[in-house]
C-alpha cells in the first residue's frame, strides 16, 4: 500500500509524489482516490466514501429543492444538499508558524506536508457529505473560513491552501495555546476540530496547549490532533556527528554543539514530551496522532475516518 512506484492510485499516498503535482485539487483528489483504493484492498469495511452534492428525493421533501437538470439526465429525483443537512461540521486548524517551514532530508517541509494532508482531508470530508472549514494560525488566527459542504466552496478552501503554501512565515512565531483558546471562544456550533501542528512551542507551554485542547472539549467539540514532525532529526536527532550551529527558526537564537554528544539525551527528552502529550490528550478525550513528513498519508486519513465513525 505504500509503494510510491506503483502505477495505481496508491502511489499518490506518497508525500513526495504528491508534491510534484501542481494543482491543489488534483493533489487532494488523487490522495483520496489512492486511499480509497487502499481501503478496498484492506480488511477495513463500513466506511462511506461516496461523493454527492445531492441526495435522493424522499417523500415529503419540498419539490422546489428537486434538481430538475439532474432529473433530465438521470430520470431520477435528487434534491440539492444544503449545509444544514450535512452530518458533521469540521474545521481543519493549520499551524503556519515559522517552525513549520522546517525540512531536512525529506523533500517536503512540515507546512507543505500539512497543507497537502489538509487538502485531502477537506476533499474527503466533502465526499462524506460533511461541511468543512479552515482556520490557520501562527502567533494569532490568520484564516477563518466557516464550514460549507459543496465542491464550489471546497475549491475556495484549496485556493486558500495554495496561498498558505507560499506564505513567508519567517518572522511568525508559534502561539498554539492562545490561538486554540481563541478558536474555542469563536466556534459556537459543536464541531470536529482537526489540528495540524508541530507543537514546537517552548516545552514549558505544552501544559498550556493541553489546557487549550481541554477548552475545546469543554465547549463540546471533538478534537483530533495531528503532530507533524520530521522525525529523523526532530525526534531522533540524526544529524552528522560533527560540530555545527543550529538556529531556532522562530527566535533566531543559535547554539553550537555536536549532535552525537547530545543525541541520546535529546531523543529521550523528546520521547518523554511525546508520551506526556499522549497521556494528557487521552485524559481529556483528545485523539493524538504523530505523523512523520516522510510517511504516507493513509495513517492520517484512517485516523480521521475512525474518529468520524465514533461520532455516529
Amino acid at each position: 500500500m505504500r509503494n510510491p512506484n506503483s502505477e495505481s492510485p496508491l502511489k499518490y499516498l506518497d508525500p513526495v509524489t504528491v508534491s510534484r503535482l501542481k494543482n491543489m485539487e488534483m493533489r487532494a483528489r488523487l490522495v483520496v482516490e489512492g486511499f480509497i483504493t487502499g481501503l478496498h484492498r484492506s480488511p477495513y469495511h463500513g466506511f462511506s466514501v461516496e461523493f454527492a452534492e445531492h441526495r435522493l428525493y424522499n417523500p415529503g421533501d419540498a419539490l422546489r429543492h428537486v434538481d430538475w437538470k439532474v432529473y433530465a439526465k438521470t430520470d431520477r429525483y435528487y434534491v440539492k444538499q444544503y449545509e444544514e443537512e450535512t452530518n458533521l461540521h469540521h474545521y481543519i486548524v493549520l499551524d503556519t508558524s515559522a517552525s513549520m517551514q522546517y525540512r531536512h532530508a525529506g523533500q517536503l517541509s512540515k507546512l507543505e506536508y500539512s497543507i497537502y494532508l489538509a487538502a485531502a482531508l477537506h476533499f474527503l470530508m466533502i465526499q462524506q457529505r460533511d461541511a468543512t472549514g479552515l482556520l490557520s494560525f501562527d502567533s494569532e488566527i490568520r484564516t477563518f473560513l466557516r464550514p460549507r459542504s459543496t465542491m464550489r466552496y471546497l475549491r475556495e478552501i484549496l485556493i486558500q491552501l495554495e496561498r498558505l503554501e507560499n506564505i513567508n512565515s519567517a518572522e511568525n512565531y508559534t502561539a498554539t495555546a492562545r490561538s486554540l483558546h481563541q478558536i474555542a471562544e469563536r466556534l459556537r456550533r459543536r464541531s470536529l476540530i482537526v489540528v495540524l501542528s508541530d507543537l514546537m512551542d517552548e516545552t514549558d507551554t505544552h501544559d498550556d496547549i493541553v489546557r487549550a485542547l481541554q477548552h475545546l472539549r469543554h465547549r463540546g467539540h471533538e478534537v483530533l490532533l495531528f503532530r507533524i514532525l520530521e522525525k529523523e532529526t526532530e525526534a531522533l536527532f540524526h544529524l552528522p556527528d560533527r560540530p555545527m550551529i543550529l538556529r531556532d527558526m522562530e527566535s533566531g537564537a543559535e547554539i553550537a554543539l555536536n549532535p552525537g554528544q547530545l543525541r541520546q539525551a535529546y531523543s529521550k527528552k523528546m520521547e518523554s514530551i511525546s508520551s506526556r502529550l499522549q497521556r494528557q490528550c487521552r485524559k481529556h478525550s483528545v485523539d493524538y496522532v504523530e505523523l512523520d513528513t516522510g510517511i504516507a498519508y493513509d495513517t492520517a486519513l484512517m485516523a480521521y475516518l475512525n474518529k468520524r465513525k465514533t461520532l455516529h
